[in-house]
């Protein structure tokens, strides 16, 4: 139905800032629900950011609120994370998600989405 393709991952110093992006395929971004899940080795996937299918309303987990911001395009239908003041701790697999039947107090739970990126690797480390 959607294929997800993250990308931009890399390797940036503590402090620094990296945007990674979601493309979208085979479906228009609108009419889903979209998030940014990450998962470090071996640690559970983690809610890192949400953007609500109807209204524009965001949502960030806890240990990002303040530095992280979730945004889309629907021209270019991506969906982007930026990621400001790093920390060693952000070091993950970023993967985004989306779903069309996501109701809003179940953004933040995996669960939810059907549809998954392959994940794009951010690495935090002087």
């Amino acid at each position: 139905q959607v294929q997800l393709t993250e990308s931009g991952g890399g390797l940036v110093q503590p402090g620094g800032s990296l945007r990674v992006s979601c493309a979208f395929s085979g479906r228009s971004l609108g009419g889903y629900a979209v998030a940014w899940f990450r998962q470090a080795p071996g640690s559970q996937r983690e809610f890192v950011a949400g953007y609500s299918r109807v209204g524009g309303h965001t949502y960030y987990g806890d240990s990002v609120k303040g530095r992280f911001t979730i945004s889309k395009d629907n021209g270019k239908n991506t969906v982007y994370l930026q990621m400001n003041s790093l920390k060693p701790e952000d070091t993950a697999v970023y993967f985004c998600a989306a779903g069309n039947r996501v109701i809003t107090s179940s953004i933040g739970n995996k669960n939810a989405y059907d549809n998954w990126g392959q994940g794009t690797q951010v690495t935090v480390s002087s």
